[in-house]
Order: structure tokens, then sequence, then C-alpha cells
């Protein structure tokens, strides 16, 4: 147990004496790790938004009157027959222009001047909901080939397709992020690992000359490594967190995107970042200690004849 704690002491020493350097190289991981986890919530964001916007009703097909001379008046009937017959559709149903003034009441009803319309200007249309909402193209290029029964496609896949595609850049961007500050930090942990070993040099030197194994020596500058990479993982975590959080509580009446992505997914990221954070310190520390410890494991030097 006393030589836990000696290796634990020797540890905090070191840290205490390259406290600049120290900091530095948790500074790195906490910059590479804030840049890789706030992207990766981010991407989660998109993600939960996009599903939703792909349930319900993907395509509305607006429709001339029915009953005129260009339009029969079972038209409406036929066209959502044939809609629904279609692979591509998973369900479609259809909205009179009745059904349509009630549903534009409600949805402008603290809007008095827009409540004005005539009524019977709103057209009546078929709601469609895809199988996919990457056969949007294929289905509106259908609807389009009617010009006598339909009057308007309107669809927001589009702008769906334009988050998968900014997640997907998101997601790109972090990575590469993450890895070159990711090295940056190792690179930077194992300067601070080679300072510390050098300021202390001939103390290592006349440790592996009683016969200290190399093990015995590399612990204490491991738990350095170890310290810097958690810490830097920590502070990481708990500031994309505390950001999320707070954005989360300043937009919970912004209904159209939502922003709680839950404790749960925050949580298990969480967990392994900070052991990649930890990990990173310790690659750093054993990198910065390769230079210095090249003998066999678990044995000292052979001892110059003319000591004994």
């Amino acid at each position: 147990m006393s030589r836990v704690f000696f290796l634990i002491r020797e540890a905090m020493v070191n840290l205490r004496r390259n406290l600049l350097i120290v900091a530095g190289a948790v500074l790195a991981v906490f910059i590479s790790l804030t840049l890789a986890f706030g992207a990766l919530v981010i991407n989660e964001v998109l993600r939960l938004n996009t599903l939703a916007w792909q349930e319900g009703v993907h395509v509305i097909v607006f429709l001339n009157d029915a009953g005129t001379a260009e339009v029969p008046a079972d038209a409406h009937e036929a066209l959502l027959a044939e809609v629904r017959s279609w692979e591509e559709v998973k369900d479609a149903f259809y909205v009179s222009k009745a059904e349509a003034w009630v549903e534009f009441q409600e949805i402008f009803e603290d809007q008095e001047e827009l409540l004005k319309i005539d009524p019977s200007a709103l057209p009546a249309s078929i709601r469609i909901e895809l199988v996919s909402i990457e056969l949007h193209s294929s289905v509106q290029f259908k609807l389009e080939q009617d010009t006598v029964t339909v009057l308007r496609v309107s669809t927001a896949s589009e702008q769906i397709e334009q988050l998968q595609i900014l997640s997907r850049g998101l997601n790109v961007l972090g990575l590469g992020f993450s890895i070159v500050l990711g090295v940056s930090a190792v690179v930077l942990i194992a300067n601070t690992i080679r300072l510390a070993i050098y300021a202390r040099r001939d103390e290592v030197e006349i440790m592996k000359l009683v016969g200290a194994s190399n093990w015995y020596i590399r612990i204490p500058f491991l738990l350095e490594g170890l310290i810097e990479g958690l810490v830097g993982a920590l502070l990481a975590v708990l500031t994309v967190w505390v950001v999320s959080d707070r954005i989360t509580e300043a937009t919970a009446s912004f209904a159209i995107l939502r922003l709680d992505i839950g404790n749960n997914f925050i949580f298990t990221r969480a967990l392994i970042f900070v052991l990649f954070g930890a990990a990173a310190g310790v690659v750093g520390s054993l990198l910065g200690l390769s230079r210095y410890l090249r003998d066999s494991e678990g044995t000292g030097p052979e001892i110059p004849t003319g000591i004994v």
C-alpha cells in the first residue's frame, strides 16, 4: 500500500512541477473532445428531427376544383385511388375544401385578417405518406404529369434531405477535428512527460541503478498522463452537457425543432469520451517514456562494474 501512495504522490508532484505545460495538455484534450462531443450532440439533434419530420405526411397534392368543364366530377377519387396503388406510397387520404377551411381556421386562429378570405379559395388536397422519404422525387414527378387534376405539389422532403446532408457533413467535420486535435493532445501529453522525466533524470537514473523496474518508474508518469487526459475529457463533457441543457431550456417553447436529446444519450456517450480521454493520456505518456526507458520490462539496467 505504501508503494501505491508513493507512486500517486510522485504523479502529483510531477503535475505540480510542470503546471503550465500540464494545463496546455489538458486544454488540448478539452478542445478536441469538446468539438467531437458537440458535433455528436448536434448530429443527434438533427437525426431526431429528421426522423420526426419523416413521420406522417410527406407530400401534399393540391387539386383543381372537380365538376368543372376541365375537371370531371370523379377526378379526385380517381387520382386518390391511383396514388394509393403506387408502391412508393404507404398511405394517402383526401382533404375536402370544407376540411381545408376548418384546418386553416385552426392554424391561423390568432390572425383575424387571414380568416377573412373566401373559404372556397382553399383547394382540396390529397395528403401522402411515403414508404421512404427518398422516394419523393419519383412521386412528385408522377403527380405533375396530371396537369388537369393537380394544381400544385408541395413537399418538405428536399429540406429533410438537406438536413441529412448537413448531418453527414457534421459527422465528417467533427471526426476530422477530433483526429487532428486528438493527435495534438497525445503529442502534447508525450512532450509533457518527456519534460517531467528530463527534470528528474538524475532521480530516474538512481532508481534504475538501485534496481527499480522500468514499470515501477513508468507508473507515476502514466498516472500523470491519465489524469491530464481524464481532466480534459471531463471538462469537455461537462461543457457540452451544460451548454446543451441551457439551450434546451431556452428553446423549450420552440416547437419547430426538438432540441432535447435526453440525458441517457449524453451519459452513455460521455462515458465513452471520458474513457477515450484517459486512454489518450496513457498513450501520450507511453510515447513520452519510450525514449528514456528502453531496457527490457521488469528489470533495471545492468550496474556498471566500477560502482560495486
